[in-house]
């Protein structure tokens, strides 16, 4: 194929991908699943844009950094008897917002109860 039609086949299946979202909301359908412990988020596209390049680099390296505060912290949190909190909120909370979240999205889609 040539390259103008490559070009342009791409493009129109690129916009015809972004047009499906908008088409669902006018179709009056609720943005969740009716299940409790999932919902679905429909993120525009500048925030999974915005959270692919800085949020997620970011919420990355925080899991690695409280990874490492947490077993340097680790004797002091033993001996204080709360290492579960310390662990949650240094390395759990960082690397599920990290992995788990979808890409735009604000909250974790995915609630289970603890």
């Amino acid at each position: 194929m040539k390259p103008f039609r490559v070009l342009s086949l791409s493009l129109v299946l690129a916009m015809a991908a972004q047009a499906m979202p908008a088409s669902a909301e006018l179709s009056g359908e609720s943005s969740t699943t009716g299940d409790a412990t999932y919902q679905i988020q429909n993120p525009p596209a500048y925030a999974m844009i915005g959270d692919l390049l800085v949020a997620r680099p970011l919420l990355i390296a925080a899991t690695v950094v409280g990874a490492g505060l947490f077993v340097v912290a680790l004797p002091f949190t033993a001996a204080g008897g709360n290492v579960g909190a310390s662990g949650r909120a240094l390395v759990v909370e960082p690397g599920k917002a990290a992995f788990v979240r979808c890409l735009g999205c604000t909250e974790s889609g995915y609630n289970r109860q603890r």
